[in-house]
């Protein structure tokens, strides 16, 4: 099994992927720019990977959905055995999962690499529904070096 089968487990069970919003283009963003952040503050690259297909898998709305996240993890944990992660990897993608919405850097969840690159990540790609990054929401140095680039000088994240 590998993050293929989710994505086809996804499809499967739902049309969310499909969303222009919170589905798959959104998804692979999240992937590119996580992997950015991942390289530069030693990630787990793998958890990161499942996690920007996993995220917002289980939304009902591409509107205001508070527990689209612990739905999510809900989802992995009955598709554990697609995931091929240690149980401590697999507990690091639930722990990115159910807290990418609502995390603060002054938490102590931003101190972990992998977390801070999964919500660094998503972060990253508010301008898709034209929502700048701040900042000071991000966690990695990465995330906060390209969110200050693209407020000055409207640099996209690919082309950093």
């Amino acid at each position: 099994m590998s993050v293929a089968s989710l994505l086809a487990q996804i499809k499967n069970d739902s049309d969310i992927w499909l969303s222009p919003i919170h589905g798959i283009n959104h998804w692979d963003r999240v992937m590119d720019n996580a992997l950015m952040v991942g390289e530069t503050n030693g990630a787990d690259l793998k958890v990161i990977e499942y996690f920007a297909y996993l995220h917002d898998c289980c939304r009902f709305t591409d509107g205001h959905d508070s527990e689209h996240g612990p739905r999510a993890v809900a989802y992995a944990k009955n598709h554990r055995r697609i995931f091929e992660l240690s149980d401590q990897q697999f507990k690091v993608l639930t722990a990115a999962v159910s807290g990418h919405t609502h995390a603060y850097p002054s938490g102590k969840a931003g101190h972990n690499p992998t977390l801070a690159a999964c919500w660094d990540g998503d972060r990253l790609d508010l301008p898709r529904v034209e929502i700048i990054p701040d900042p000071n929401l991000l966690f990695s140095d990465w995330g906060k070096y390209a969110a200050i680039k693209y407020l000055n000088t409207n640099t996209k994240l690919g082309e950093l």
